[in-house]
C-alpha cells in the first residue's frame, strides 16, 4: 500500500465523534484557521497543481449517513456511513495538499417524485409501504397500483400520460436490467436537513476550498419527478412513453472528470449512487479510451452497501461491481493511500 508520513497533519478542529452529529460549521473562524494552515505547512493554490486531482463525493448527506435519518446506510456493521465519513474526512485534510477539486453530488427531492409513496395508490386510496413495495409492470397491469390523480394535477400533466409514462417507466427498468422500481421513504427532501452535507464533512471541504483557493463544485442530482437518479452522470430512464426527452446524461460532468490526472470516489452507498456512478463513468471511458480507467481510484473503505438486517443485503451485488470495476483497471484503494 503506497502510504507515507509525509501526509499533511489532521487539523485539532476535527474529532471523530462529531461525524454521526449535526452542527453549525463556524465558516468564519474555519476560513481564517484554513489560510494560517495553508501558511504553516506551505499549501499552494489549487491553480499551481501540475498533477491534477478530483474528488467526487456521492451522496455524503444527512440522509444516507446519520443514524436515525431515513435511508441510513448502516452496512455490514450497522455504522458503516458513520465510519466511512471519519476516515473520508482524516482523507480529506492528510490530502488537503494534493486535491485540487471536491465534487459532491447531492440528491435532491421533492414529494412528488416517482419513486415516493404519494405517486402511487391502491383501489382503497392508500399509498405503498416505502422499502418494503417494488412496482413492476405487472403490478400495473393486474391494478394493485395505479399512478395518484392528485400527483399528475399538481405535476402538470394529464392523468392519462402520466399513466402511460409510469407504465413505460417501470417496463424500461425490466427490460435494462436494472433494479425495479423501488418505493423510497421521503428523503433528501429538498430544504430539510437530510439534504445537506454530513456536517463534518462539509466542514472539511470548506476548509480544502479556503487553504487551496479552490471552488467546491456541488453536482445536484435527482430532482427530476418522472425518473430516478441514481448516477449523478446518467438518470435511470431518459425518454417518455412517446420517445421525448424528459432527461439527459451529465456530459459536462463527464467530459470534465476525464480531463483529470486522477478521479477519486467515495461516499453512498456503495450497491447504489457510488456503483451506478461508476459503472455510468466506465461505459463513457470505455466509448472513449479504455486506459482512462488506470486514474479513477476508488475508496472502498469511504463506503458501505445498503443492508436492512432481515430484509436486504446488497453486499455481494456492490463487492461484485467493485471487483468488476477493478478488472476493467480501476484502482480499489482504502484511504490510507497516498496521492
Amino acid at each position: 500500500m503506497n502510504t507515507s508520513a509525509s501526509q499533511l497533519p489532521i487539523p485539532s478542529h476535527f474529532k471523530p465523534q462529531t461525524v454521526s452529529e449535526v452542527y453549525r460549521v463556524p465558516y468564519q473562524q474555519r476560513g481564517t484557521e484554513a489560510n494560517e494552515w495553508a501558511n504553516k505547512h506551505n499549501i499552494k493554490p489549487a491553480s499551481q497543481d501540475k498533477k491534477r486531482i478530483c474528488l467526487l463525493l456521492i451522496d455524503v448527506q444527512n440522509t444516507f449517513c446519520l443514524p436515525g435519518f431515513e435511508l441510513f446506510v448502516g452496512g455490514q456493521s450497522g455504522k458503516g456511513a458513520v465510519e466511512d465519513n471519519i476516515r473520508l474526512c482524516e482523507f480529506i485534510y492528510r490530502n488537503l495538499g494534493a486535491i485540487t477539486t471536491i465534487v459532491p453530488t447531492l440528491d435532491t427531492h421533492t414529494a412528488m417524485q416517482i419513486f415516493h409513496p404519494i405517486f402511487w395508490v391502491n383501489d382503497s386510496g392508500q399509498n405503498p409501504t416505502p422499502a418494503a413495495t417494488n412496482i413492476t409492470p405487472a403490478d400495473i397491469d393486474k391494478g394493485i397500483w395505479k399512478v395518484n390523480p392528485g400527483v399528475a394535477f399538481s405535476l402538470g400533466w394529464d392523468y392519462e400520460l402520466l399513466k402511460k409514462h409510469a407504465y413505460h417507466y417501470v417496463k424500461q427498468l425490466t427490460q435494462n436490467g436494472k433494479y425495479p422500481l423501488t418505493v423510497w421513504p421521503y428523503h433528501s427532501m429538498l430544504g430539510g436537513i437530510g439534504h445537506a452535507l454530513v456536517s463534518a464533512v462539509e466542514e472539511a471541504i470548506f476548509f480544502h476550498s479556503i487553504a487551496r483557493s479552490s471552488q467546491t463544485q456541488f453536482e445536484i442530482k435527482g430532482n427530476n419527478p418522472l425518473t430516478e437518479n441514481y448516477s449523478v452522470l446518467r438518470p435511470e430512464v431518459a425518454t417518455s412513453f412517446d420517445n421525448r426527452t424528459i432527461a439527459e446524461k451529465n456530459t459536462r460532468l463527464i467530459k470534465q472528470l476525464l480531463q483529470y490526472d486522477v478521479v477519486i470516489i467515495g461516499g453512498q452507498a456503495k450497491s447504489h449512487c457510488v456503483a451506478w456512478t461508476i459503472d455510468d463513468l466506465l461505459t463513457e471511458i470505455k466509448q472513449t479510451d479504455a486506459n482512462l480507467a488506470k486514474k479513477i481510484y476508488l475508496l472502498e473503505d469511504c463506503s458501505s452497501p445498503v443492508v436492512v438486517k432481515g430484509v436486504v443485503d446488497y453486499t455481494q451485488a456492490a463487492d461484485e461491481a467493485y471487483k468488476r470495476f477493478a478488472a476493467a483497471g480501476m484502482n480499489v484503494v482504502k484511504s490510507s493511500y497516498k496521492f
